[in-house]
């Protein structure tokens, strides 16, 4: 995973409106119960579905650590399908997403500008149709570098030309990035 895909996946956690279930057991009968039977949740898992049950029945109270981490993330992963569905389609129609980064951002311009690429914190709000086109390429299973494509594009709109209001023919390249955060 990457930088973007990290981000998009916790800004969507932030959407959940219960949380996670703690103990092993809660998580492992919650995997059972969306998997649909023990067996997919151990392949799931990458376990033997007798240890599947053992956990279910109780018998087997910690997992080791790699064994809690896989389990975590696949109950994290499918956990409250609807309100992660809904929170993304009123991002990509109504909301936008808030995007927040610390970056190099050089660009070329007309003649006689800077363009001197140089680190700048950006907290932006981006509309609902950049919005939508990051969370398609998201799911889609976009690789990063195509996630910051679609944002610096994003800023390079919203942000540099202040939506078609000032430097036309700009181009922004967004490099560096020491960190990205986004919400909706």
């Amino acid at each position: 995973m990457g930088i973007f895909s990290d981000s998009l996946d916790k800004a969507t956690a932030n959407t959940l409106t219960r949380p996670l279930p703690k103990s092993p057991q809660a998580q492992m009968r919650f995997l059972v119960k969306t998997a649909k039977g023990t067996r997919a949740a151990a392949q799931a898992l990458g376990i033997s579905q007798r240890t599947v049950e053992r956990y279910v029945k109780g018998q087997i109270k910690q997992p080791r650590p790699e064994l809690a981490t896989r389990l975590a993330d696949e109950v994290r992963r499918r956990w409250q399908p609807r309100v992660r569905a809904k929170a993304r389609q009123q991002a990509a129609t109504t909301s936008g997403i808030t995007i927040e980064t610390r970056a190099r951002f050089g660009y070329t311009a007309a003649p006689g500008t800077t363009d001197d690429a140089r680190i700048r914190l950006i907290t932006q709000h981006l509309p609902p149709d950049y919005a939508a086109r990051l969370l398609d390429a998201h799911t889609a299973g976009a690789t990063d570098q195509q996630l910051q494509e679609i944002a610096a594009e994003g800023l390079q709109e919203v942000y540099f030309k202040d939506r078609g209001q000032r430097a036309p023919g700009l181009q922004v390249a967004f490099t560096d990035i020491d960190y990205v955060e986004l919400g909706y």
